[in-house]
């Protein structure tokens, strides 16, 4: 079911599916919650399961500022306390599980559980930056930008996010014409393709001091962390879990064969297997 809070000063926009403890699924870049559309009704089986709109993606409000991770993360906070939840299981894909790893960082009472698809945090990213991940993530680079973004991908958003779904994706049958073209819908929408591109610049802007201020000052995720990625991906080429146990106590997962980047989408039952083995 598809419903609307006031969160933050935002109308925004997420689905909700069954009864039981609670799991939420954040989106990356570039989607909405329709990534999860297969996840949801396999998890609702015995969970509530909200999987909102972040900030500025989707039907959510087009915020001008607020991409910053922690503000992001404290609009989902904030929904769930509305809707009557004191925690959760979070799950975050991309974008998504950078705002689920600060989520877990600011507020350890909340997140019972961390899941984080094809990611590492963004931290060990910017260190490990060489001429090869630079290549590899060149978009991050360029998303950082402003105002070209907007410029250039404008003007053919059909053109630009789909040349992410090509690149990224193994089984293409997991992202099909109807899928993509509910995200290019999403990206076409007055504001959308400049929240997507703050969500980045943020990173640098706000995210990175607070990053290391956290790291240094010895703050990790003390609750159980699953990471998962595509074995095919981008992200297989680092040693993503040894990665993130510098950052979780409590660290486990793998790589998903024959996957890329798109996870819930390319391999939606393999991902739902991982998640119901780690939520019990």
């Amino acid at each position: 079911m598809d419903e609307v809070a006031q969160v933050n000063g935002l109308r925004m926009h997420y689905r909700r599916e069954g009864e039981g403890p609670l799991v939420v699924l954040l989106h990356g870049w570039p989607q909405t919650n329709h990534c999860w559309r297969h996840v949801v009704p396999e998890l609702a089986r015995d969970h509530t399961v909200i999987a909102p709109d972040l900030r500025g993606y989707g039907r959510t409000d087009k915020a001008r500022d607020g991409y910053d991770k922690r503000t992001m993360a404290s609009d989902v906070s904030v929904l769930i306390e509305t809707l009557g939840f004191s925690g959760a299981a979070v799950v975050g894909h991309d974008r998504g599980a950078r705002v689920a790893h600060r989520w877990a960082l600011d507020r350890p009472d909340q997140v019972e559980r961390l899941a984080v698809l094809d990611v590492v945090p963004m931290r060990a990213m910017w260190q490990r930056m060489d001429a090869k991940l630079g290549a590899a993530y060149w978009h991050m680079l360029f998303h950082l930008q402003p105002d070209l973004p907007e410029r250039l991908a404008g003007n053919d958003v059909a053109g630009y996010l789909g040349y992410f779904f090509e690149k990224w994706t193994v089984n293409r049958h997991g992202l099909d014409a109807a899928a993509i073209a509910e995200y290019v819908r999403a990206f076409s929408a007055p504001g959308a393709l400049r929240a997507g591109f703050d969500d980045y610049r943020a990173s640098i802007s706000h995210d990175a001091a607070l990053d290391d201020a956290d790291f240094d000052a010895g703050r990790r995720v003390a609750v159980p962390v699953l990471a998962l990625w595509g074995e095919a991906g981008l992200l297989n080429s680092l040693p993503a879990l040894d990665i993130w146990r510098e950052y979780a106590t409590d660290v486990r997962g793998g790589p998903i064969p024959e996957c890329g980047h798109f996870l819930p989408e390319e391999r939606p039952a393999e991902v739902v297997a991982e998640l119901r083995a780690f939520l019990a």
